[in-house]
């Protein structure tokens, strides 16, 4: 038996920054369903997780737990022409109400089995689904993933709220989102497990129960689905100017300002549980909301739900499409040569376009090829770590990431965070800061962190762009 070990990413991954997303997937306000963060740390299993608290069919409550395993972040075992994976998974469900009470506790362990010796390099995931019998009740729901090959796990943990279908009062249970992509050979509905959605999902379900409404009472339901100004571009050089504080750079998202994409009212006459879809075509790039209100016979009494996300690039977080390729060499190209290359519109001329812009610089095929995959490779890493209303490698930190690697040290404060490239902590040309202009809240649930510019950048980005050029970046990073 041959043993084989494999990760797609560089590992040098930032280590305290990772450990900051490998805490709860939900943000604080429990009536907005934001979906799981990316969660990973370098050796170890990649998995994206989901609980949503529903009612089946039978009016049973359950917890539909998803999780979606990256392919390439696993260890695989060859035996004979077949690669295998072996993995477990435990789930625990916590009352919320009394920590202590540990209502069910399982382990599932199952094998992951590929004849294609390329799935060690796919971003491709594995979608492991249960639903879990629970009582009514708020619970927390830890979720373990252990790679058996390599004993490495990764955990997370999620909060949800289940309504109890005896009570005679009216309810909302927590919005489940599913995605299909209708390129695939068998198109199906997948759960939409965090945040941000790949733009290669064309369809977007959202489904809700509204449970035991009185006969004598009927029940509005409103919904709606709406698009927020946000922040999507990508960022400035070093030696530019900040951004103002009333630009949506500064601010990452506007929610006081929206668009209506569709708004639909329901009344329901007969008591009883009432399951609900909203079927949405493909959306353009953005940052929404969809959102279900009722009337209650109070203002307070109104009860509401929300599922927030990010319609993204194609292959999100990974790399695949020309133009995927294409949009990163922003921090390698002055503006006029990118903003040509951006013209080309057909997906093949844009690829030989990527091709020639890199053999055009370092010269040597091999070389090129390897400064290629590191240069992709860092933008991926940076998708998975500082991805929040746009994509990771957009944001301050995501540039300086993909330019100049891992940060040597890192220090933080509640507003600040310094990345240090030298021994040398107060060297001007090695040592980056970064500022929040605004803190990660139940209102605002990103890590939003700028870059401080400073004119006297010029020549470090330049610099730093060279090596990235001449392909000397192979042998040093500064």
């Amino acid at each position: 038996m041959k043993h084989i070990r494999f990760h797609s990413l560089a590992p040098q991954y930032f280590l305290i920054l990772v450990l900051c997303l490998m805490g709860c997937a939900k943000s604080f306000n429990p009536d907005i369903e934001r979906g799981g963060n990316y969660t990973f740390r370098a050796g170890h299993p990649e998995v994206r997780f989901s609980a949503i608290g529903l009612i089946n069919d039978q009016g049973d409550p359950q917890i539909n737990i998803a999780a979606d395993i990256v392919y390439g972040s696993l260890i695989y075992n060859e035996e004979q022409d077949t690669l295998v994976s072996d993995l477990a998974i435990d789930i625990q469900i916590v009352d919320q109400d009394n920590p202590e009470n540990v209502i069910s506790s399982k382990r599932y362990t199952f094998s992951i089995k590929k004849q294609n010796p390329n799935i060690v390099y796919s971003q491709e995931v594995y979608t492991f689904q249960r639903d879990i019998p629970v009582g009514p009740g708020n619970y927390k729901i830890n979720f373990t993933l252990t790679d058996l090959n390599s004993d490495k796990r990764i955990t997370s943990s999620a909060n949800t709220f289940i309504p109890n279908p005896e009570n005679n009062v009216s309810n909302l249970t927590n919005i489940k989102m599913m995605g299909k992509n209708m390129a695939k050979d068998q198109p199906s509905w997948s759960p939409i497990t965090t945040y941000d959605v790949p733009g290669r999902v064309d369809s977007l379900k959202f489904i809700f129960q509204v449970t035991n409404n009185k006969s004598n009472e009927p029940l509005t339901v409103d919904s709606k689905l709406m698009r927020f100004k946000s922040d999507t571009s990508i960022a400035r050089p070093m030696h530019y100017n900040d951004y103002s504080p009333s630009s949506i750079q500064y601010k990452g998202i506007d929610y006081d300002k929206r668009e209506i994409i569709q708004s639909t009212q329901r009344k329901l006459i007969e008591a009883g549980n009432v399951l609900i879809e909203f079927t949405f075509g493909q959306q353009k790039r953005g940052n929404y909301r969809f959102q279900v209100k009722t009337n209650g016979a109070t203002e307070d009494s109104d009860l509401f739900k929300a599922r927030d996300f990010a319609v993204k690039s194609t292959n999100y977080p990974s790399i695949q499409t020309a133009r995927e390729l294409a949009r990163p060499l922003a921090y390698l190209m002055d503006d006029n040569e990118y903003e040509e290359m951006m013209k080309i519109s057909d997906s093949d001329s844009l690829k030989e376009a990527v091709d020639r812009f890199w053999l055009r610089h370092i010269g040597n095929k091999h070389k090129t090829k390897n400064v290629i995959k590191k240069y992709y490779q860092r933008v991926e890493e940076a998708n998975k770590q500082f991805s929040n209303f746009k994509e990771g490698w957009k944001t301050g930190p995501g540039m300086i990431y993909v330019l100049f690697g891992p940060p040597w040290y890192v220090d933080t404060t509640l507003e600040e965070m310094y990345w240090s490239y030298s021994y040398n902590r107060s060297d001007p040309e090695r040592n980056f800061y970064f500022y929040q202009p605004r803190f990660k809240s139940k209102y605002f649930p990103f890590e939003h962190y700028l870059f401080r510019r400073s004119q006297s950048y010029f020549s470090v980005q330049y610099q730093q762009v060279e090596l990235w050029l001449s392909g000397l970046i192979l042998q040093r990073n500064i």
